[in-house]
């Protein structure tokens, strides 16, 4: 049995990666008023690379939605799987040349097309969906932060990415 209310443990769980994010900030700043030819660029590097891992761990977040969709998501080795109760199936991301949010009987969706045609939808707040963010962010080109807006505000059906076309050489 836990002290903390089980809402408060969510909250908290999902700022975790923030909190120390500023954490490590703070320990940068303090090594740079410490001052010093070493201490000094040592702790202004920290605080930059803890101010990036913040601004990832911000983006992150958008992802981190309640599980309130049927449907378990895997992210295995450059695959992407969806078993949900009606549909699912698996996409390799290298195959992947479009990525589109859509909204389907009421549910936001990750819409995953290939060159052959194949489309894999899974729902944003299906369990395990937290993890595309690290799938989509290997994706080359991509504007993550573009992608946790459209989450976050809701909008969709535009392409969020698409596959670069390799231009032939003369």
């Amino acid at each position: 049995m836990s002290v903390i209310r089980p809402e408060m443990q969510r909250h908290i769980r999902r700022w975790a990666e923030v909190a120390m994010a500023v954490a490590v900030a703070l320990a940068g700043g303090a090594l740079m008023r410490a001052g010093g030819y070493l201490l000094f660029p040592a702790g202004a590097l920290l605080t930059l690379l803890a101010l990036g891992w913040g601004l990832t761990a911000l983006r992150r977040m958008s992802f981190q939605r309640e599980v309130s969709a049927p449907g378990l998501v895997e992210v295995v080795e450059g695959q992407v799987g969806y078993f949900g109760p009606s549909f699912g199936g698996f996409i390799a991301l290298a195959d992947l040349t479009e990525l589109r949010l859509a909204e389907f009987h009421g549910t936001q969706q990750w819409r995953l097309k290939t060159a052959a045609g194949e489309v894999l939808l899974i729902p944003t707040e299906a369990s395990g969906a937290d993890k595309l963010f690290d799938a989509f962010a290997t994706l080359p080109g991509i504007d993550m932060a573009a992608l946790a807006a459209a989450l976050d505000n809701r909008t969709a059906t535009l392409p969020l990415w698409r596959r670069p076309v390799p231009r032939l050489k003369a």
